[in-house]
């Protein structure tokens, strides 16, 4: 078993964090790593908190990390920050709203920079899940970047997923054309002392009589984080969600869904960097690459076409 694996079963915060960091940077070690982690995954509940920037989430979770301390439950925080277009690195905005947890043994907050990938998550993101998993915390919670149509990712790596919305938030129906609203397993309407909390609370019953979901009916909770507000309300609804999918199949479908998303996308890395690095060590290649009118669609194709053997 890989060393780090082995430390992380005993509890090492260091090892957690150095295991992320070699998950981060794509290290030659990680596969063997992450296999000897998924043969001691336990069973921590995913949650992932979306919505849009400004809605408050890094708030509301620093208020629900309180909450749930006081259960004595232990928490992991993955907090997907934008990435820095100096650094590479994550802006760790949502590190900083959240200092209060730093000395806290049960917490563990980790920011991690999206690097241009899409859909609001970091890649390593499911990875680094599995990782705080296999450490044996009680809940990991997501909070994505919050890019609005990008976010549909999470839906691929959390069990419960709660989208949180403001009254001020403008046209909800930009948001439902989003496609957002379909991956809420939770609605949560944060600063509710703000006016039109009634309104949006009856646009969204309003959505769900016309989605007609099958299965689970998602909840409405509303919050107001700047006063501690709505914790527990919202941290029963999330109970109850999870309730639900041990209870029925869909626990088990959702899993095995995003069981095969992952097996897909680890071959979809695979190739890619196969691929890349036949590129980049081709100096014919590159050259064309330089080429300003060159044509993008037929090199891909060629370049495709030699990496599979066709030509």
């Amino acid at each position: 078993m890989h060393s780090l694996a082995e430390q992380i079963q005993k509890q090492d915060m260091r090892a957690l964090a150095r295991a992320i960091t070699l998950i981060e940077n794509d290290d030659q070690a990680k596969l063997e790593l992450m296999s000897d982690i998924f043969s001691i995954q336990k069973k921590a509940h995913h949650i992932g908190i979306t919505g849009s920037p400004g809605a408050g989430k890094s708030s509301l979770i620093n208020r629900l990390l309180t909450h749930l301390r006081s259960k004595e439950l232990t928490v992991a925080v993955i907090a997907v920050d934008p990435t820095s277009p100096f650094s590479g690195g994550s802006l760790l905005g949502d590190r900083t709203r959240m200092n209060q947890h730093f000395l806290d043994p049960g917490i563990f907050i980790r920011s991690m920079a999206t690097r241009g990938s899409l859909g609001g998550l970091a890649r390593a993101t499911k990875d680094a899940i599995r990782v705080c998993d296999a450490y044996g915390f009680d809940v990991i919670l997501v909070e994505t970047v919050g890019v609005g149509q990008s976010e549909l990712d999470v839906m691929k790596v959390v069990d419960t997923t709660g989208l949180v919305l403001t009254p001020n938030s403008g046209d909800v129906l930009q948001i439902f054309k989003a496609g957002i609203m379909e991956i809420a397993d939770l609605f949560v309407i944060n600063k509710a002392d703000l006016p039109g909390v009634v309104r949006l609370k009856a646009t969204l019953e309003e959505y769900m009589m016309i989605a007609q979901p099958k299965g689970w009916h998602p909840l409405i909770v509303k919050t107001i984080s700047t006063e501690n507000k709505g914790m527990e309300e919202l941290w029963k609804g999330i109970e109850q969600h999870q309730h639900y999918l041990y209870e029925t199949k869909q626990g088990e479908q959702r899993r095995a869904k995003q069981l095969e998303l992952e097996v897909y996308e680890l071959i979809r890395e695979e190739i890619w960097r196969d691929v890349e690095n036949r590129i980049h060590s081709d100096q014919n290649k590159m050259e064309q690459l330089r080429d300003p009118e060159a044509d993008p669609y037929q090199l891909a194709k060629d370049w495709y076409g030699t990496w599979k053997g066709d030509s």
